[in-house]
């Protein structure tokens, strides 16, 4: 196995990116704090994202009411004040991605179902890590790694200096970043026997998308999950992590590779992997990453939900 090089941090000493050098310094800082004070750290944040008025929150909100609309106003308001406290507190945990030492972190996290796991394992095909966009992402992999090796993707991040940062970061966790769009790269990690994880939760405006419903929403979808499963014959486990009340930590789980998957239906298949990242969604729907226009783009609508 031969790692990345990790990319060099030299030219971004500009100073346009002297703002993004504190806040990087910043997380560093609170990295060497204890847990309590992280936690401290990351829900004053958070208090501070509820009580400014912050573009975001108003994609939030209305994710939350088009996804939720069961729930009373006040609960969902509720939701909103507890989903700003999640995404403070996620800066504080890619500072403890990138940053706190393994000893620290294995106090932090206890896992299940890694049988699941190593099952797939056995099948010498590979992994698909089925994945979404929670606001505990970044800590969700590091602990992971804890347990297992595996690769992870990424995007590009429109912030060089902070995408450079986290690539270093990532590839000196996992030993390989693949960017998102290198599907040989990924067919490679698969065929190598390798646990790739995979988010496909987020808005996919390709021309291959599938629209099928996502919180009983028309949703386009990405359908390259089953596509990339059928190629490579990997089995898909689905992968949830969750930050715990209080100072408990966090809790990893490993489900049972999908049974039957794929079939020679695209759409159902896609159909499929949305209903079981909704059910991931719903354990734990004020650490998703609502902040995202998810339902943007759909087929007929010349204004779109967020308009």
């Amino acid at each position: 196995m031969n790692p990345q090089t990790s990319p060099s941090l030299t030219s971004y000493l500009a100073p346009r990116y002297w703002p993004t050098w504190l806040g990087l310094a910043l997380l560093r800082l609170i990295a060497l704090l204890p847990y309590p004070l992280q936690t401290l750290c990351g829900h004053s944040i958070g208090l501070i994202i509820w009580l400014l008025p912050i573009a975001k929150k108003r994609i939030i909100r209305i994710n939350l009411d088009k996804c939720f609309p069961q729930m009373t106003a006040k609960q969902r308001k509720k939701l909103l004040f507890q989903n700003c406290l999640s995404m403070g507190m996620s800066l504080v945990e890619i500072a403890m991605s990138w940053w706190s030492s393994d000893r620290a972190l294995r106090k932090r996290v206890r896992i299940e179902g890694l049988n699941h796991l190593e099952d797939a394992l056995q099948q010498g095909h590979g992994v698909i890590l089925l994945g979404a966009h929670f606001t505990t992402l970044e800590i969700g992999g590091r602990l992971l790694r804890l347990h297992k090796p595996f690769y992870v993707l990424q995007r590009d991040q429109k912030n060089l200096l902070f995408d450079a940062v986290m690539t270093h970061s990532r590839i000196r966790n996992f030993q390989k970043a693949i960017h998102r769009n290198n599907v040989k790269e990924l067919l490679k990690s698969l065929k190598d026997n390798m646990p790739v994880w995979y988010a496909p939760d987020q808005h996919f405006g390709g021309a291959n998308n599938v629209v099928t419903p996502f919180f009983n929403m028309p949703a386009p979808s990405n359908p390259a999950t089953s596509r990339i499963a059928s190629i490579s014959h990997a089995q898909v486990v689905p992968f949830f992590q969750e930050r715990l009340p209080g100072l408990q930590g966090y809790r990893l789980q490993l489900f049972p590779a999908l049974e039957n998957y794929p079939t020679q239906d695209n759409e159902q298949d896609t159909a499929r992997i949305n209903h079981e990242l909704e059910k991931m969604i719903r354990m734990r729907p004020e650490q998703y990453l609502w902040a995202h226009r998810r339902f943007k783009g759909r087929p007929g609508e010349q204004n779109t939900v967020y308009d």
